[in-house]
């Protein structure tokens, strides 16, 4: 009895598992305190992402956390508000070496911190510029349309201050680009290969 309630487990698991290749990118609305924030910034349902790679024959996303990280599928679609996620692919796949390219820059990636200010710097990197930056320099492949942060809806109370908490005697530079997951999310050049929204 306890062997066929735990293959039922399993199977239950794994069926839950969208079908995923190493590149892929995944959105889903994240239950993090910023969260709200960025969707009342970007108007984006998706506040977060990340890229799938493959370790071991099991699909990790490597995503912009603190720090860096790859997080197994399973365990980042459950983080996500109601476990709902969109995975998307682009049309035209890139050549096999670049995305080994793409794999190895983004291990190389690993633990660096997360950009809480949204600055366009390798330093610290969050989401979307993690996903972004990596297929530009490993595929040569631009996702979605870079922005200046001034452009985003900024001008809520409760988002003016959070940028006053986050540049503390900083000054806050309305021409730093950003490119945010819905942009990336709206990009021609994909296709949505899963959703369960």
């Amino acid at each position: 009895m306890v062997l066929i309630a735990l293959l039922l487990a399993v199977s239950v698991s794994a069926s839950t598992i969208p079908p995923v290749q190493e590149g892929d990118l995944v959105f889903h609305h994240s239950t993090s305190r910023q969260s709200a924030l960025v969707a009342e910034a970007t108007g984006s349902e998706w506040t977060h992402m990340g890229v799938v790679l493959m370790k071991d024959g099991a699909p990790v996303v490597l995503e912009a956390v603190e720090p860096v990280r790859e997080t197994p599928l399973a365990d980042w679609i459950a983080a996500g508000a109601s476990g709902v996620v969109v995975v998307k692919r682009l049309k035209d796949a890139p050549p096999a070496a670049a995305m080994a390219k793409l794999h190895a820059l983004g291990e190389s990636w690993l633990g660096r911190h997360y950009d809480a200010r949204f600055e366009w710097s390798d330093d610290r990197l969050y989401c979307s510029e993690l996903v972004w930056k990596l297929y530009d320099r490993a595929a040569g492949v631009d996702i979605g349309a870079l922005q200046k942060a001034g452009t985003l809806r900024l001008g809520a109370p409760k988002i003016q201050a959070e940028i006053r908490r986050r540049f503390p005697g900083a000054t806050f530079d309305p021409d730093e680009l950003v490119i945010t997951p819905q942009s990336m999310f709206d990009d021609p050049k994909l296709v949505t290969v899963f959703s369960n929204e």
